[in-house]
């Protein structure tokens, strides 16, 4: 009788060791900041996996329902990859409230493979040809400063870190398969909205170079895709498609108008659209919604059944639950520096 009740004292006393060491790994972390789930920076975050990355280099902190989409829609294709938010608004010493009333960060923080960073553009430049000139560019004199700013921060932080590149009006549908790629909006020219190498790839780093050597801010693209462009052209003797097969050149590929551009920047407002049958996108790995073009503000719309309310719906389920169907109704994309 003694050795039973010994046996049953021991193993109570070793499922209660067992809930009190799970409770512990939870409760670990009940008060840890939303926008920063491990206490990896972005290097060892970032090096070591393939990571997804997206870029805010206003001060911005809200982000509106088409950022949290494309985010949220990119964590759901890449479970296993890191998710990194790089925002110029969220800083070392002010990180995002744990008990932040933001829709938008409630949501992003509730996904696993999602991190929030500061955007630090003068550390991130160090070390890249970048350097030297944004130390010495008057910002405040810029006319298209966000925009040029984004485009230097995207090349160096892949370059360093390597992963895929997005813009934030970018809905991810299925996984890329290339790891160094750019994407063409047609035969004879690169987007730079979504790009993807491994670290320290070279083309990255002559892509940097010629920004520095060819700086110029008042021709709209010419640091954004007009220098992916004409750099691709210096790597690449560049042929029309054939078909639907991509174009490869040396160790990279450059991606069919298909994968990222199936509804072209002209024809935006299709996305806002009712279709008689909703296209597949078996061709395509991601869709670029064009959100610079939107000057109208077209919204996504609970109910309206057009193309983009669809998508929402199948790629990014929360932000449509939470911030599309939330109590205040339907919002409309706002225009910013990863919208293009």
């Amino acid at each position: 009788m003694l050795k039973e009740l010994q046996l049953s004292l021991s193993v109570i006393l070793l499922l209660a060791c067992g809930f009190l060491y799970q409770f512990t790994l939870k409760s670990s972390c009940l008060f840890c900041s939303p926008s920063f789930k491990s206490q990896q920076g972005p290097e060892a975050l970032l090096s070591h996996r393939r990571g997804i990355v997206f870029l805010e280099t206003s001060e911005r902190m809200e982000p509106p329902h088409l950022v949290s989409c494309a985010v949220e829609s990119a964590a759901k294709i890449y479970p296993e990859r890191p998710v990194a938010f790089f925002m110029k608004g969220l800083t070392d010493s002010t990180p995002m409230p744990a008990n932040s009333t933001n829709p938008a960060f409630s949501l992003l923080s509730e996904i696993d493979n999602v991190f929030l960073f500061p955007l630090d553009m003068k550390r991130l430049f160090e070390d890249t040809p970048l350097f030297s000139w944004y130390t010495q560019i008057n910002t405040s004199a810029e006319r298209n400063w966000l925009h040029i700013s984004s485009d230097a921060s995207r090349l160096a932080i892949i370059w360093k870190y390597g992963g895929i590149y997005m813009d934030t009006d970018v809905i991810s549908i299925r996984p890329i398969p290339e790891e160094n790629f750019l994407a063409a909006q047609d035969s004879q020219y690169s987007s730079n909205g979504v790009f993807g190498f491994l670290p320290h790839h070279p083309f990255l780093w002559e892509c940097m170079e010629n920004f520095v050597e060819n700086y110029n801010s008042d021709i709209w693209g010419h640091q954004g895709p007009g220098l992916m462009t004409r750099m691709l052209r210096v790597w690449c003797k560049l042929e029309d498609f054939q078909e639907l097969s991509d174009l490869r050149c040396l160790n990279m590929s450059f991606l069919h108008p298909q994968r990222f551009y199936p509804i072209s920047y002209p024809e935006w407002r299709r996305y806002y659209e009712v279709w008689d049958t909703d296209p597949n996108f078996n061709d395509s790995y991601a869709l670029h919604l064009w959100n610079y073009m939107n000057q109208e503000g077209r919204a996504v719309v609970s109910g309206s059944n057009t193309l983009v309310e669809n998508l929402y719906q199948k790629h990014c389920p929360g932000t449509y639950r939470d911030l599309i169907q939330g109590p205040e109704g339907p919002v409309t994309g706002e225009l910013h520096p990863g919208n293009k």
